[in-house]
């Protein structure tokens, strides 16, 4: 059970199942992106922070599939939001993969890191009391940054821009201003992080939602797998825990960014299935009602590292409190 949807932009369809490679480490990645594309999937998801671009790009060609029949997604980091860094940081991405275009780009996250003193952009800049330099303006502009991604379509470097990690304060924003319509808004979103009211949104403004973390990540994917009503549903369907979860997100209609390194667990997570409608109605049921309760999880939070503990309201600029 595999499908695509129409980004209205480009007109192009992306695989809504695509594998993800945060944290893929040097020689494993490889590997993962050629098991996965031996499977079927035909969607990668990476980014420049990942640190593992140029393995990604070099199994894309030692898999043997064309180039064109591949969606491949990265992200412009944090360090290279002022805009004379974007269209050089983009340049390296396509470098460092080894390809001429890439099918979408995004804006990893709604915080522009400051750029040192010496004029050298850093991935984790940090102060000598070790905190991390933040570029306040630039974070609260985020459409300067946006225009210039809005370039690199228009140059046809890129087919679709959006972003990650934006409140809807932030989307409104950034629909109020943009020239080219953010196509997807790449969020964390398991069965402990549900995120409805923020589906609905992007459902009803034609934005797409992709969904990091579909098994809770590292974190939570052992209790997630672990918890009784999704052990349930996949003993009476005779699949896996992470079979039924990720099979619950593609009925929402998200694309799910699953990531393993295990070719059978790569495997596994491709061959997601159609819940019953009781089955399905359970689990929106169950989660809704973390949500509403305020008992819901979130796996990624780099807020206290970062010190914008305000990084998931409609205002990520506001310092710390030292």
């Amino acid at each position: 059970m595999t499908s695509s949807l129409l980004l209205h932009t480009s007109k192009q369809r992306i695989p809504t199942i695509a594998l993800g490679t945060w944290q893929s480490l040097p020689g494993e990645v490889g590997p993962a992106v050629i098991a996965a594309l031996k499977t079927g999937y035909r969607h990668i998801d990476g980014a420049w922070i990942y640190n593992n671009e140029v393995e990604v790009g070099a199994a894309i060609k030692e898999s043997g599939i064309p180039r064109k029949d591949i969606f491949l997604t990265s992200k412009l980091w944090n360090s290279f939001h002022n805009p004379q860094h974007v269209s050089p940081h983009f340049q390296d991405t396509l470098s460092r993969l080894g390809v001429t275009y890439l099918d979408m780009y995004l804006m990893h996250w709604p915080v522009a890191f400051a750029v040192p003193p010496d004029g050298i952009p850093r991935p984790f800049p940090r102060d000598k009391k070790g905190r991390m330099l933040i570029d306040r303006e630039l974070s609260e502009d985020f459409v300067t940054t946006w225009r210039e991604m809005e370039k690199l379509v228009d140059e046809g470097k890129v087919k679709n821009i959006g972003v990650c990690n934006f409140s809807i304060g932030r989307l409104e924003k950034l629909l109020a201003h943009a020239r080219i319509k953010p196509i997807v808004n790449q969020v964390e979103i398991n069965y402990f992080f549900p995120q409805h009211e923020m589906v609905d949104w992007c459902k009803a403004q034609n934005i797409l939602v992709e969904a990091y973390s579909p098994l809770g990540s590292s974190r939570n994917v052992g209790r997630l797998l672990r918890h009784p009503t999704i052990v349930k549903i996949a003993d009476e369907t005779q699949h896996t825990p992470a079979q039924v979860l990720l099979s619950w997100l593609h009925q929402r209609e998200l694309i799910i960014l699953p990531k393993s390194v295990h070719p059978d667990r790569i495997d596994s997570n491709f061959h997601i299935f159609e819940l019953s409608r009781e089955h399905f109605d359970l689990l929106q049921t169950e989660s809704k009602k973390l949500e509403t309760t305020g008992k819901t999880e979130r796996s990624v939070d780099p807020s206290k590292s970062w010190g914008v503990p305000d990084i998931w309201t409609d205002d990520a600029t506001s310092p710390a409190k030292m």
